[in-house]
């Protein structure tokens, strides 16, 4: 579904739109304006008053002129969504930046957004009887076909060692799990815990001690197996984002969750939590599964955030409250979520809610002040205070009206002032 960018003037729906003042749009400004010059003109009418009638309509047709009530939302909008653009927020689903105010959790996927998406080899094992280069042969021949960015982590780690992959045909990529094709006559599959689980493979015990060291310090592990037997393993590492712990901090001290999905191992994806404070992991979910477990997260109401960069993350994006794709991920990712991270740094979830809030409190305030100019100005505007010998010239009715018409602007404006971080 084609999303389009923000309008200065579109802002039915909005914050303050379909949430705060309804589902159906406002009543016309100019219907309003028309009933309270008409009401006002026939009660001094009747009373006998014509020459008052008129200049009581005059001054409420001035002042009751909607130029502060209709700035008041679509004006803080353009400024919000320029105010993002400046600071690497592009917000392309003017919902979604409402949404974010009321983020219950954020879930973060781990590969290419927590982590830098791009893995190396960083560890061998082969069981005995096995040479070291001709497993890594082996297992960069079935890789050597796939866009996976652990498939390239091998196929580069072999190379890097000296190891060129065998000829390999009939490649086969299993989503989630790995993949396989036949190399020199032999049935050959690359993948994670997942894939032994599927082709119900037997770790020998001399891999497992290698393999039970590695998961505890966050590596991915492979496992190669050829013609149903595993003859090795292999440790792919994907660095942590320097300032990926610092945007789980940051959410934390706003009061939201943060979670993580991945296809890793439970042992993984624990290591990389713990090292950043994350609050709740799904592990080993496949890429069809992983919108539903969005949907899991969203048990009881709560609103979520789903960040992500892949095209087995656009499902997941596009079933979240709020979509967030980093920049430099696949144009499915950008196209599915509503607003994109153009600096590929996950603090600026951050950014988000904060712009988010900022924008929601100063359309709350234009608001307040234009209905609270409307209730004491058109009243006087129309001489229901005459008793209390107050009335509003014509003049002061126009200067008023102007006067209100440049709080609103000038408060709009103070948005620009906000600077990210201010929670802290």
């Amino acid at each position: 579904m084609k999303r389009e960018f923000l309008s200065a003037t579109d802002y039915s729906g909005s914050i303050l739109g379909e949430r705060d003042l309804g589902a159906h749009p406002p009543p016309s400004q100019s219907s309003e304006l028309f009933d309270h010059s008409t009401l006002t003109f026939t009660y001094w009418w009747l009373a006998g008053d014509r020459e008052h009638a008129l200049i009581r309509t005059a001054t409420v047709l001035v002042i009751a002129c909607p130029h502060a009530l209709g700035l008041a939302v679509p004006l803080v909008i353009a400024i919000s969504t320029s105010l993002g653009a400046r600071n690497g927020l592009l917000v392309k689903d003017r919902l979604a930046l409402e949404r974010a105010r009321n983020l219950s959790v954020v879930i973060f996927d781990k590969t290419g957004t927590l982590t830098r998406g791009a893995p190396v080899l960083s560890g061998v094992a082969v069981v005995t009887g096995m040479a070291e280069g001709e497993m890594l042969g082996l297992a960069s021949a079935v890789e050597a076909d796939s866009e996976h960015p652990i498939a390239r982590a091998i196929v580069s780690g072999a190379s890097v060692r000296g190891v060129k992959p065998q000829a390999a045909a009939n490649f086969e990529a299993l989503p989630g799990l790995g993949a396989r094709a036949t190399v020199d006559g032999h049935r050959m599959a690359v993948g994670g815990p997942g894939l032994l689980a599927e082709t119900k493979g037997f770790i020998p015990p001399e891999l497992n001690v290698t393999v039970t060291r590695w998961a505890p310090e966050g590596r991915t592990i492979i496992y190669v197996v050829r013609d149903g037997a595993v003859i090795g393993s292999l440790a792919v590492e994907d660095e942590i984002r320097p300032a990926s712990g610092e945007a789980v901090k940051e959410l934390h001290e706003l009061g939201i969750r943060v979670a993580m999905i991945t296809g890793d191992s439970q042992a993984v994806a624990g290591s990389v939590a713990n090292r950043l404070g994350i609050d709740e992991v799904a592990a080993q979910v496949l890429p069809a599964d992983k919108a539903s477990a969005v949907v899991r997260f969203r048990a009881g109401g709560k609103e979520v955030a789903m960040v992500g960069d892949g095209v087995n993350d656009a499902p997941a994006l596009a079933t979240a409250d709020v979509g967030i794709a980093i920049g430099a991920g696949t144009d499915v990712a950008v196209e599915s979520a509503g607003i994109v991270l153009v600096r590929n740094d996950p603090r600026d979830v951050v950014r988000v809610i904060e712009l988010s809030r900022a924008t929601y409190r100063k359309m709350v305030q234009n608001l307040l002040w234009a209905t609270a100019y409307n209730l004491i100005a058109i009243p006087a505007a129309a001489g229901l205070f005459i008793r209390w010998r107050i009335t509003l010239p014509m003049s002061v009715g126009a200067l008023a009206m102007n006067l209100s018409t440049i709080i609103v602007a000038l408060n709009a404006q103070l948005l620009r002032r906000l600077k990210f971080g201010d929670h802290r």
